[in-house]
């Protein structure tokens, strides 16, 4: 796996929005308002990063990009190059924290409450000591 990755994305300028895709790359798509190019470049990273990081989860091959000299652009079109760094999307993609849903006894939700208990870090805690994991990089959500 490659740390360091570049595409050349396709910006798109139709009325309702800038439209951006990569032609190297197909399902990966985002958009923009249209006088935004800020936020479409934003954007673009975004998807490009997310999109690598699937093909890296699933085995699949990383293509090389097609030089912009063989790209055939429509009139409302332009190419942009847009670079990703995969090490802080691949820590994000992994850290993300997902929202479970648990059941306690009333008096005994009512007690960590009064002590101010944060219970998602000890469920995190103690589902980490039952897997057998020692990893203290992330951090409970308040």
């Amino acid at each position: 796996m490659k740390n360091e990755y570049a595409f050349i994305a396709i910006f798109e300028y139709a009325e309702d929005g800038i439209n951006i895709s990569f032609p190297d790359l197909p399902g990966c798509f985002s958009c923009a308002e249209t006088n935004a190019t800020n936020e479409a470049i934003m954007n673009a990273k975004e998807a490009l990063g997310l999109h690598i990081f699937g093909m890296e989860e699933d085995g699949e091959e990383i293509p090389e990009p097609t030089p912009l000299k063989e790209l055939n652009l429509k009139k409302n079109c332009i190419p942009v190059l847009i670079d990703v760094f995969m090490p802080s999307v691949r820590m994000a993609a992994k850290t993300s924290f997902v929202k479970k849903t648990l059941s306690l006894p009333a008096w005994l939700a009512a007690l960590a409450d009064e002590k101010k208990v944060n219970c998602s870090k000890i469920f995190q805690d103690a589902l980490k000591a039952f897997l057998g994991i020692e990893d203290n990089k992330t951090t409970a959500i308040a």
